[in-house]
């Protein structure tokens, strides 16, 4: 083994980077450190009780070294040198799976659709859904509480204008309101689109409020069978939110980690929670290279699910502190 001892002493003992070459300049490993000085050196002052940590020690021929502002900037820098060399004793927290998602078209009187590929269209993405009975369930609320074109027509202001298009089954089925004959106004329909992307992101209060504004407007004025209508719309949306709460109501907006593990595995498990709803799972499984601690393999995990979720919620829980500060997050 390379004695790297006056290496060591030079070592800064800010936040940072290091990487482990071998003698054939090949990246052996990345790390990162609340101490750079101190991290490293706990490398070669003890023996190692994992047989691959003792391999990779003896093979370290060169290391590198890159100092940042925080420990989480450091946890960023090497989530992409992994990603970007795939060294041989790193786990790769990928997940090759490409899971649905649902789309708002960016359109004229947008469609909502199930796709895989998320595009940056100017389109509104919700999702993944690991399971797609989740997202079917959901398209078909959001299509019995909303009227929403299903066509592929170009709904342009010109062409309704123009008469280019005629009402299809799913206007006479009352499933549609026929934008394309000009029967609906785009101000009607971008109202309910908002209020589907309210319900996709699991914030149930807002449509319900509405609705019963519009229920007790439609009796005041005698409307009984729209006043009914609505009603039947308030009992569908409210009996899904009870589907699917499973905690107070007023916990909103927070991520929720755990992790379980034995020598070989670890497996994260991730819930979003809003309005006490779960909204979106995953589970994570990992496959171990050394003896990570499960304190580094769910610091990991959080920044790699939450890219993978687009989630920017402000809460998170936990099983345990972590060292690490996410920014703008408690």
């Amino acid at each position: 083994m390379k004695d790297f001892s006056i290496f060591l002493s030079t070592l800064s003992t800010q936040p940072g980077v290091y990487q482990y070459y071998d003698a054939e300049d090949k990246l052996l490993y990345v790390g990162k450190a609340k101490n750079l000085k101190k991290r490293i050196q706990s490398y070669f002052n003890k023996e190692h009780e994992h047989p691959k940590t003792r391999i990779l020690v003896r093979k370290i021929e060169r290391i590198e070294t890159i100092v940042v502002e925080s420990e989480f900037d450091a946890l960023l820098l090497e989530n992409s040198l992994i990603k970007k060399h795939q060294p041989k004793y790193n786990i790769l927290l990928k997940d090759d799976k490409t899971y649905p998602w649902i789309c708002i078209k960016n359109e004229p009187f947008p469609r909502i659709i199930k796709t895989r590929k998320v595009e940056k269209d100017g389109s509104s993405y919700f999702g993944p859904y690991l399971h797609t009975k989740m997202l079917y369930s959901l398209i078909e609320l959001v299509r019995e509480l909303y009227p929403i074109r299903t066509c592929l027509f170009d709904l342009s202001e010109k062409n309704i204008e123009e008469k280019k298009y005629k009402v299809c089954l799913e206007y006479h089925l009352k499933k549609c309101l026929a934008p394309c004959e000009g029967k609906q106004l785009a101000e009607e329909y971008e109202q309910n689109i908002k209020h589907i992307k309210q319900i996709l992101n699991g914030n149930y209060r807002e449509v319900l409020s509405n609705f019963q504004e519009k229920m007790l407007l439609e009796a005041k004025n005698l409307n009984f069978e729209k006043a009914q209508q609505f009603k039947e719309k308030i009992e569908l949306l409210t009996l899904h939110q009870k589907k699917s709460t499973v905690v107070n109501p007023s916990i909103n907006n927070v991520d929720v980690f755990s992790i379980l593990s034995d020598s070989e595995y670890a497996y994260i498990n991730f819930l979003k929670l809003i309005s006490g709803s779960i909204v979106q799972g995953y589970t994570l499984e990992i496959k171990k290279k050394l003896d990570e601690t499960d304190e580094e393999l769910l610091e990991k995990s959080i920044v790699e699910i939450r890219n993978l979720f687009q989630s920017h919620s402000k809460e998170i829980y936990v099983p345990f502190e972590l060292d690490i500060e996410i920014p703008n997050t408690k």
